[in-house]
């Protein structure tokens, strides 16, 4: 399969895709006598704004080197930052200050995003209709607010309040105070409303990647599901049930879905494409795993583990199928995907059986290569996996949440049965029976757990809950060492603005909680 979209040094050949253009803080600034005039230039400069997604801090992710979000379930209690000093870890520890650097990558690279789509946004206003027709400089408005919206959600849930910046800037305007979380909110929404008129609901094969109208109903869902907005015409509610009319699907393999051959599934809404070769040099190292172990700088928490029910929808405390000696056996498929367990082989080339060693016991299974892929990449470099920011099973569960949290039981129980028939588990009526409005959303909760597993989310549920103390007093209670996680309040649940900013910008002040 190729990959169109990002693989920019292949779509772009004669720009050379050179490191002077990615680094280019402003596009507006990109030879401005001969850029900006063609439909090509439009996007050519919209496929940086892109490229700025696979930065090692967002969406690329890494090994042995700070971690990006594809790591952040290392952020509460579904695994362990085993490096700690690639910035989990040292969170977790209260050992994180705001001169610390290993979060600052996810303010630079963000604000660096930020600064490409608000000249994508100005110059495509701008540019003549004669160059770029209306119909089409609207679809890549849609793209550019989507994106925008993206990255600053980002910086919403992690940092709360930012700067909040919509025009490019000049050196005369670089430097500005912060603006407060809803301020933030409230043009994330503006930017996504205009997203999904924008948007179609899907793009030709060869576009594959850019963002539709199920992205931005998505992403818009999810913002929304964050700050409790169930009910409305913008709400949870109306914006997954517009959703799941555009034609997506549950892959019908949980284990396969996470793995390139099938990141075009009908499941993904959106993803970050990676694509590494020679030529391109668009790969991500998320994937990555040393030989020894699986992923050894992340590892799944037994609490974890011990989440996942048998195959009879009991706990492990209860259930029969239950085997102490052979966790393995009888366990909720997604755990086997999720998950290596002692004796699994994690390794195809060359062969390599995981002897269940490590802090926590065991080894994270999910998106992680099994050998050289495709494209001939080894197991610890860069590889071509696809991360995926929204996919339907999310969508499902982002509608079962809203369902439940509304007291809307029967809704919730339908979505909740159709994610866990999709890996054979029973339905809801048949395990837990009846149940009330707070035993819905607990099994809401723990569902979202075991499906999305892993894959960066789990820091944003636990501070949509309220829950994050408690998630840090389950990784406490593991057995894992060493590692002495502490809950320190507010400064556990966000991140500081990092020192080196507030030094060079006297408008900007720190977090109260820091």
């Amino acid at each position: 399969m190729k990959k169109i979209l990002l693989a920019i040094c292949i779509v772009f050949t004669v720009s050379n895709c050179s490191n002077e253009y990615l680094e280019t803080p402003s596009l507006t600034q990109i030879a401005e006598g001969n850029f900006w005039q063609s439909e090509s230039d439009a996007f050519l400069a919209l496929n940086g704004v892109y490229s700025s997604l696979q930065a090692r801090s967002l969406y690329g992710g890494s090994l042995n080197a700070f971690q990006g979000i594809p790591g952040y379930d290392c952020l509460g209690d579904n695994s362990f930052n085993q490096y700690k000093w690639e910035g989990p870890g040292v969170f977790m520890e209260g050992n994180y200050d705001p001169t610390n650097r290993q979060f600052s990558g996810i303010w630079d690279d963000s604000y660096r995003g930020i600064a490409r789509v608000n000249g994508v946004i100005k110059n495509v206003k701008d540019i003549s209709e004669d160059l770029v027709p209306l119909e089409t400089k609207d679809a890549l408005l849609g793209q550019a607010y989507f994106l925008r919206a993206l990255l600053y959600f980002n910086l919403a849930v992690y940092f709360e309040d930012a700067p909040l910046i919509t025009e490019p800037q000049t050196l005369e305007t670089a430097y500005v105070a912060k603006n407060t979380y809803a301020e933030i909110t409230e043009q994330i929404i503006e930017d996504l409303k205009f997203a999904i008129d924008a948007l179609p609901a899907s793009h030709p094969d060869n576009l594959y990647g850019y963002a539709t109208k199920g992205a931005a109903l998505g992403l818009f869902a999810r913002v929304q599901l964050y700050n409790k907005q169930y009910d409305g015409e913008f709400g949870v509610l109306a914006l997954t049930q517009e959703a799941m009319g555009l034609g997506y699907m549950l892959h019908p393999n949980y284990g396969a879905l996470f793995t390139p051959a099938n990141e075009t599934s009908a499941e993904i809404v959106f993803a970050v494409r990676f694509f590494a070769n020679p030529v391109s040099n668009n790969g991500e190292t998320f994937s990555a795993t040393f030989n020894g172990t699986p992923k050894v700088d992340q590892r799944p928490m037994p609490n974890l583990v011990k989440d996942y029910y048998c195959t009879d929808g009991l706990p492990i405390t209860s259930s029969p199928l239950y085997s102490a000696a052979d966790e393995r056996l009888n366990r909720d498929p997604r755990a086997l995907a999720t998950i290596y367990f002692k004796n699994d082989q994690f390794l195809d080339d060359p062969v390599r059986v995981f002897p269940g060693n490590g802090p926590t016991k065991y080894g994270m299974r999910k998106y992680i290569r099994r050998g050289p892929d495709a494209d001939g990449n080894g197991t610890g470099g860069a590889g071509s996996q696809d991360f995926y920011i929204l996919r339907y099973a999310d969508i499902l569960l982002m509608r079962a949440e809203a369902f439940a949290e509304t007291n809307d039981i029967p809704g919730a129980r339908s979505l909740i049965n159709q994610v866990r028939g999709r890996v054979g588990m029973p339905s809801i009526e048949s395990v837990e029976g009846a149940v009330n409005q707070q035993q819905m959303i607990e099994i809401v909760r723990h569902e979202r757990r075991v499906e999305l597993a892993l894959e960066g989310l789990r820091f944003m549920d636990l501070k949509r809950w309220g829950t994050i103390e408690e998630a840090f007093n389950r990784a406490i209670a593991d057995p894992v060492g060493p590692y002495n996680p502490q809950y320190r309040g507010g400064k556990s649940e966000v991140f500081p603005i990092p020192q080196s900013e507030i030094d060079v910008n006297s408008k900007l002040v720190q977090h109260p909680d820091w």
